[in-house]
């Protein structure tokens, strides 16, 4: 009699190992990095030699505060301020020491946004970044309190205030105190303006909420990254609210370019040199504009 196993595939050890697993070539996590955008997997080294921006398609990855100051500004000309402002749980709102003690591991930093003083293209600014690895940046009371000392010392000093957002909103721990933020930082960032000081905003990816609904969209100059979502709510809500079908690329930089909430969209790589621009035809004897 013949045996059944007479005619079964004889495994090859060099294609197969263990039970019967597929063996593939390892290839280390941090070489590469797959574009959200176009799916591309790319040398994670060709993408930080391009701003942190796919060579492919454009997409601008999400960066944090401290490497996008790096970027920007004057080699060792940032000097921070407030570092030590702490976020306290005021409404005792359940496992919210949990949240900020994971969100300060993650990020590396106190809370979701970098204030301080820095030269661009040899321009003395104000300039505060705000960071996507904080709970996606969202406002709290210390970033509130933070960005509106910024700009009460910038008012003081007389200087330019460059501003980076990226938020999901206000933070929904500190409940109505993040709200209040949105009033505060206003108020601050007229007094700068009543002082005939520059203010220019740069909006990346995403900037929603109660950001959007207060200094974000307060600066002289707008500007914005490359596709970047610039809401107050987002699409789908409404969508569910207005029944309607909104049309491709609605709250994109682009839409809000052309229908005016946009004054211009910098790629990152770009920006360094159209600020210092900016700044330059600002200047009037000391950092002040007309």
């Amino acid at each position: 009699m013949l045996k059944k196993s007479l005619f079964r595939k004889p495994k090859n050890e060099l294609e197969y190992q263990g039970e019967g697993k597929l063996q593939r070539p390892s290839v280390p996590d941090d070489l590469y990095v797959s574009c959200p955008e176009c799916k591309q997997t790319l040398l994670k080294a060709e993408v930080e030699e391009h701003c942190f921006i796919c060579p492919k398609c454009n997409y601008h990855f999400k960066l944090q505060a401290r490497r996008r100051i790096r970027l920007l500004v004057d080699n060792n000309s940032f000097q921070e301020l407030n570092a030590g402002l702490q976020p306290v749980n005021w409404l005792e709102f359940p496992s919210y020491e949990e949240k900020l003690t994971a969100a300060q591991q993650k990020s590396g930093e106190p809370e979701g946004v970098i204030c301080g003083t820095a030269q661009i293209g040899g321009y003395p600014v104000a300039l505060f970044v705000m960071d996507p690895a904080f709970i996606l940046g969202s406002m709290g009371t210390v970033v509130g309190e933070k960005i509106t000392r910024l700009f009460e010392y910038a008012t003081q000093q007389r200087l330019p205030v460059i501003g980076y957002t990226v938020s999901g909103g206000a933070r929904m721990q500190e409940g109505i105190l993040s709200l209040m933020q949105m009033a505060k930082t206003s108020g601050a960032v007229k007094l700068h303006s009543d002082a005939g000081l520059l203010y220019v905003t740069v909006l990346t990816n995403p900037t929603t909420g109660g950001v959007t609904a207060s200094f974000a969209m307060e600066g002289d100059i707008i500007l914005a990254e490359p596709r970047a979502v610039v809401a107050f709510a987002g699409p789908r809500v409404i969508e569910q609210t207005i029944r309607q079908k909104l049309p491709n690329g609605f709250q994109r930089a682009e839409f809000l370019l052309e229908k005016g909430f946009v004054d211009a969209i910098v790629s990152r790589n770009s920006q360094r040199e159209y600020l210092t621009t900016v700044l330059r035809l600002h200047q009037k004897g000391g950092a002040g504009r007309d």
